[in-house]
């Protein structure tokens, strides 16, 4: 009996490893440190400023590495972090608030690297360092806008089905509707009812009161809805935030009913993550007022004054149509009879029926989006960090109403598909649907980060030098195929967490180190499978072939009840629980492919084809 593998599985097999190589190889480069500038709404980048802040950079003396410009954004590298903190206070200075401008740790892949999509997997917090918050939201304010909007589209309710009513107020638990009399207030109860099913009507019992009052009250479930819209809203709104602090893998989950855990990794400039996570908006849809000037410096009752961001002012009504609360969706695209960009937007109930009855009865006019954002910024005082707010009002984008909608609408009149795209996206989640308070900040300083990358790297190495010495003394030449196998799983298990661009934790290299471990028990169930083989008496190569045969089922069973474990640890842990399970998992199935595979091509190329003797094992 000969025991070889055919061309074309060795080939394979030294192709898979070199791709596992050249796939691994990034995470040696380190990072360097980096100053990135992303644009707000309404700047550009390109050439002419990369070149401007370059001139900066060398008036000042500070020395750039190299620099890369891309569509979206302009990336500095240095070679020191004193450069690279002198850099971005003064860019900052330079461009003012149109731009963000934040510091980052940028991967040091070779060009070469890059050009093949090869990237170092990410670095979790307890390993690179960066900022964990806490975040609370307002769930009290989310009633309250709840509440706001109900009562307007009473208002509108009644007005629609001539139930009069001498006034809707509105508190932060429920609104109170006064009636002219009993008769309208008995019809009113009765088809506001099987209206708003979400909402609990009941007369409010006051005493020598000759005018019928409503009480309407929230549901529990609607409470529910709420209060659960307002959380995931804001998780989607502050994930897009996240982007233009340039972190690379942000971690940013629902804890409990009202609170969001945001952990940013590498992020040095923890003030300007504050700025940007706590920062509160909303949008709102307005009619234009045609009738007055916004240059004549006067303005009309029922009227307000807005700066576009394109420039200039514009005169609005200051009825709300539509606010971003009551957008369900929007999506960018091309208008089939123009071909110019357009964004599709989708209003829940109330907001359509609002919609549909403004658009009626205004068609030709132009209506106007409208960006409110309140700002903290941090300036210093005295030496003294002062935190002032600010309201900023913009619109955004004005269009004009071509025919009757209600739910379904395009917003059109836009420069090109990028303004679609960043529209789009802001309707969907620009505004943070409650207020949010920070109320846990935690900092990892990149040198615990560094630290704990050495213990646990010193732990991995540790335990593979062990497992080395152990399985060449103990087992001889098939020992040291094993040890080459398990080198082959180290580098395999790097390579497909760079090419998953993984988040690498400290509970993630705990798992590399069980998996250390773990990888050559296969390779022990089979080279006491060949010992035993050759005790009875069989041929060496019947011994092998024998041993890698029979010892398949004992270790597949073996792996993959271990990797069932860890799909359930995956499924219902939470972060470092899940790190954990990544890596087992992939270290799992490597080590099968290596132990099994890998060794017995080595077996195969050492003493296939030839007659032999004696084993050493």
């Amino acid at each position: 009996m000969i025991n070889h593998f055919p061309v074309w599985k060795n080939l394979t097999i030294a192709i898979t490893l070199v791709i596992a190589v050249i796939y691994a190889l990034p995470n040696l480069y380190g990072e360097d440190p980096s100053v990135q500038i992303s644009p707000l709404r309404g700047a550009v980048i390109n050439t002419a400023l990369l070149n401007e802040v370059k001139n900066q950079l060398e008036e000042n003396d500070i020395a750039l590495l190299n620099s890369e410009l891309t569509d979206s954004q302009i990336l500095l590298r240095f070679n020191q972090t004193e450069a690279q903190l002198k850099a971005v206070d003064m860019i900052k200075s330079t461009l003012g608030s149109r731009y963000v401008v934040a510091l980052n740790l940028a991967p040091a892949t070779p060009q070469w690297l890059r050009s093949l999509n090869a990237a170092p997997m990410y670095l979790g917090l307890d390993l690179r360092g960066g900022v964990h918050f806490l975040l609370e939201v307002d769930v009290k304010a989310a009633k309250k806008q709840a509440i706001d909007r109900s009562a307007t589209s009473f208002r509108q309710f009644l007005r629609e089905n001539k139930l009069r009513y001498l006034n809707v107020m509105a508190d932060t638990q429920v609104i109170r509707i006064k009636f002219r009399n009993q008769s309208i207030f008995d019809s009113a109860i009765n088809q506001l009812s099987s209206q708003f099913r979400e909402w609990e009507f009941k007369p409010e019992a006051e005493e020598g009161s000759t005018t019928p009052t409503l009480i309407a009250t929230m549901t529990d479930d609607e409470l529910k809805k709420v209060r659960d819209y307002a959380v995931k809203q804001n998780i989607i709104t502050l994930k897009n935030r996240v982007n233009e602090l340039g972190v690379a893998e942000p971690v940013i989950q629902r804890q409990g009913d009202h609170r969001i855990v945001v952990e940013l990794p590498g992020v040095q400039d923890t003030a300007r993550a504050k700025e940007i996570l706590g920062a509160t908006a909303t949008l709102e849809y307005h009619l234009v007022d045609t009738q007055h000037s916004a240059s004549s410096g006067r303005v009309p009752i029922g009227s307000k004054l807005y700066n576009r961001r394109d420039g200039g002012q514009i005169l609005l009504k200051k009825q709300v149509i539509v606010t971003g609360n009551e957008i369900i969706d929007a999506s960018s695209g091309i208008e089939n009879d123009t071909g110019s960009p357009m964004v599709s937007v989708s209003l829940d109930g109330p907001g359509g029926k609002k919609m549909s009855k403004i658009t009626r009865d205004n068609i030709g006019k132009p209506m106007a989006v409208v960006f409110i954002e309140n700002r903290t910024e941090t300036k210093m005082v005295d030496g003294q960090p002062v935190r002032y707010k600010t309201v900023v009002e913009e619109v955004i984008n004005v269009a004009t109403i071509r025919g009757h909608f209600s739910n379904r609408f395009q917003t059109t009149g836009l420069d090109n598909s990028a303004e679609a795209r960043d529209l789009a996206l802001l309707l969907r989640a620009g505004a943070l649907a409650a207020p949010i308070d920070i109320v846990e900040e935690r900092t990892v300083g990149p040198s615990l980060g560094q630290d704990n990358i050495d213990k646990g790297f010193n732990s991995v190495m540790i335990g593979f030098a062990l497992v080395l010495v152990f399985m060449a003394m103990y087992y001889k030449t098939f020992g040291l195929f094993a040890d080459i196998a398990l080198a082959a799983n180290l580098v395999f298990i790097v390579a497909v967490l760079s090419l998953l661009q993984a988040t690498l934790t400290l509970p993630g290299i705990a798992g590399i180190v069980l998996t250390v471990g773990m990888a050559v028990d296969a390779n022990v169930l089979i080279f006491e499978r060949i010992k035993e083989e050759l005790k009875n008496g069989n041929s060496p190569q019947a011994s092998i072939q024998a041993g890698y045969e029979k010892a398949f089922s004992t270790i597949a069973d073996a792996n993959i009840t271990t990797l069932i474990a860890a799909i359930i640890l995956f499924g219902f842990g939470t972060g470092p629980i899940k790190g954990f399970a990544i890596t087992l998992s992939i270290g799992i199935l490597t080590s099968m492919f290596t132990a099994i595979i890998g060794t017995r091509a080595l077996v195969n190329a050492t003493y296939g084809g030839q007659q032999i003797e004696k084993l050493r094992i």
